[in-house]
């Protein structure tokens, strides 16, 4: 009897421990839902944060909800009792109101990102609410772009490796920095900071310190942690004082030193020694370049005609689809299985039947509007069976159709041809991530839809088209819009034009310029890895009504090259940037031809016909100089081309509107 009641104590001591566990995890969701009951958009079932099995995990350690349309304010104080809480991100949302001190000296918190919200007030004040503790575990701390201000003491941040407060109006430098052994990456750029920097000279082992975009002061370097370990550095639009010349920094590129101070000179004389060293190499370069074109050009050919044989073989092999659908009225079977890029096959006279299970009833899922029921019938519907009519364009990665869908939802559907041996919930993973970007200079994925092999992305429709057609297909390279001095945009920035078409054509092209360097340098830096876009032409910048430019077509490159990186965008950014300026198609011709004109002070000449009329210097000035920025971005070294960060500084900083002085990213 003795070991039969043993286990029966056993038992029911194992049934407790269950029970309790599950009640722990009850609980914990409780004190999330409470935590978020006055925020809108806030789905407490997501997976983001909830386990459906409390025998698996009992205690929530990731609360990650980025881009979620979330609003309104947190309830700091029932995450408190969260003891094992480690992540926590909420960026990219509207979300507002005061981060209690008490928050940061969680023992568990290791990364918070909030960045991208509308966050206020101070972040830890050195007053008698925080004085109980003096340790914090968190490595990464994030607060980018929101309202933070005030005095900010650090020193408890101890454990810290990455910390980015950028854009915010702190005013003042947070203090505590030499209690920051740690610290590897360090973000203060635009903060409005107006003091001495030698604060944190103390911090040994930072790779990464941008301080661009303040009112800083100080000695360049002495006053700066060592240089020797930074591998990135940004201290441009600053007061600082150099006391030495930045030739030997050139790893940095020059524009990290844009508008910093005074006596940031370079050594002419070495430059000049070094200018006719590069003028003997070119020449000898020249003359090998001449040569590889032509072989290059023989080899190119023989890879086009083998892709084309390639791609009429994969075209005759192609699966046929299934669409289980009547044919509509007024088409024959004959002209429905000729129509678009899909295969159809009959079975009888009435119903469509392929080798896939019904692939017409495959959901399509849109991010912004997850109620909406639509599947790939509807798909089809609209766009006449992905009929010539509906075709957009045939891109890189495959066709791209117009439609209107039910609820006047009005689409670009973009046909991964290239994507059909993806596995599913890869390719489900990577459109969840890609909608996650957003930018208003990014056109983010609206939806996508996978039936059978096939996978299809749904974009919002931009009426304008795209900035290729707009420089080269219409008659003047002038938008249709009325009047630019009544946009939001050109008031904030105080510009008032007087209405000439060639001023209000350099405007435009001038504000295009900066979009699309403000969307790729979210896609570079946004993220801890960047996103690299690999095929930026003129033809994937679309134009929405107000003329603001559009990313489109990145994170779904059909070829990617593992050893491309952001500098290869760096390269495609300044040939887009010489096609807005000459009005030329950005072929290595025109590219080459813009760098030799600029090189030799004649950037003038190849400036397009129609931003010339007039002849204001100003105004040509500020085009040149624009020119040379596009020179720097295609430096045949990657090594000596600027970040986009760096890039979108020196755009901002050139025409009459002084941008460097503007917050907003």
């Amino acid at each position: 009897m003795k070991p039969l009641f043993c286990l029966f104590l056993i038992l029911v001591s194992l049934f407790s421990l269950v029970e309790s566990s599950c009640n722990n995890n009850s609980e914990e969701h409780d004190l999330l839902s409470k935590a978020f009951k006055s925020v809108s958009g806030f789905n407490a079932s997501s997976s983001s944060f909830q386990t459906n099995n409390c025998f698996q995990t009992h205690i929530i350690t990731r609360i990650v909800l980025p881009s979620q349309n979330l609003s309104g304010t947190i309830s700091w104080g029932y995450l408190r009792n969260m003891s094992k809480l480690q992540v926590i991100d909420l960026s990219g949302n509207a979300l507002q109101g005061h981060v209690p001190c008490w928050f940061w000296s969680s023992s568990s918190l290791l990364e918070i990102n909030l960045s991208r919200n509308r966050f206020g007030g101070s972040i830890l004040k050195p007053t008698a609410e925080n004085t109980s503790f003096s340790f914090s575990s968190i490595k990464t701390l994030n607060l980018s772009h929101n309202r933070f201000t005030n005095s900010i003491q650090l020193s408890v941040f101890r454990n810290l490796k990455i910390l980015d407060l950028s854009h915010n109006n702190l005013v003042t430098l947070p203090s505590g920095f030499q209690n920051l052994t740690k610290l590897q990456h360090l973000d203060l750029s635009s903060c409005n900071l107006q003091t001495n920097i030698k604060a944190i000279s103390s911090l040994d082992s930072l790779n990464h310190l941008d301080l661009s975009n303040n009112n800083f002061t100080g000695n360049f370097p002495s006053d700066f942690p060592p240089l020797t370990t930074l591998k990135f550095l940004n201290i441009s639009f600053n007061n600082f004082t150099s006391s030495i010349s930045v030739n030997r920094l050139t790893r940095f590129g020059k524009s990290a030193f844009v508008h910093a101070g005074s006596n940031f000179t370079y050594d002419s004389t070495k430059n000049s020694t070094q200018e006719e060293a590069i003028t003997h190499k070119r020449k000898f370069k020249t003359l090998i370049a001449a040569a590889s074109s032509a072989i290059v050009l023989i080899l190119l050919s023989i890879w086009a005609l083998r892709i084309v044989i390639q791609k009429r073989k994969q075209s005759a092999k192609r699966k046929k689809w299934a669409i289980s659908m009547p044919v509509p009225q007024g088409m024959t079977m004959t002209m429905m299985m000729k129509s678009g890029p899909f295969a159809f096959e009959t079975e009888s006279g009435s119903t469509w039947v392929a080798d896939l299970k019904e692939p017409s009833s495959a959901p399509v899922v849109m991010f912004e509007k997850p109620l909406i029921n639509l599947s790939f019938k509807d798909l089809i519907v609209a766009t006449s069976h992905f009929g010539k009519d509906s075709l957009l364009a045939e891109g890189r990665c495959g066709p791209v159709y117009r439609a209107v869908l039910p609820g006047e939802l009005h689409v670009a559907i973009k046909v991964l041809e290239h994507a059909r041996d993806v596995d599913h919930d890869d390719s489900v993973a990577t459109f969840v991530d890609l909608a996650r970007l957003k930018h208003p200079n990014l056109l983010p994925l609206s939806g996508y839809c996978i039936a059978g092999k096939e996978k299809l992305v749904l974009y919002e429709y931009m009426g304008n088209g795209d900035l290729g057609r707009w420089l080269h297909e219409l008659p003047t390279g002038d938008t249709n819009v009325e009047d630019w001095t009544g946009d939001t945009w050109e008031i904030q920035n105080g510009v008032v034009d007087d209405g000439s078409p060639e001023k209000m054509g350099w405007l435009t092209r001038h504000r295009i310029a900066v979009g699309i360097a403000r969307g790729l340098a979210y896609l570079h830096h946004a993220r801890s890895k960047p996103v690299v876009h690999g095929h930026l032409v003129t033809s994937n910048i679309l134009l929405a009504d107000d003329f603001e430019p559009r990313i489109a077509d990145f994170g779904l490159r059909s070829d990617p090259n593992p050893s491309s990186g952001t500098e290869d965008d760096v390269y495609c950014f300044g040939a887009v940037l010489v096609e807005l300026l000459t009005g030329r198609e950005s072929t290595a011709e025109a590219v080459a031809a813009a760098r030799k004109a600029v090189r030799e002070g004649h950037g003038v000449r190849v400036l397009d016909e129609r931003l010339r009329l007039g002849g204001d210097s100003v105004v040509l000035s500020q085009m040149v100089e624009t020119l040379r920025v596009a020179f720097l971005c295609t430096a045949e070294s990657p090594s000596k081309r600027p970040t986009m960060q760096q890039v979108l500084g020196m755009l901002k900083d050139i025409g009459p509107h002084h941008h460097h002085q503007i917050n907003s990213s």
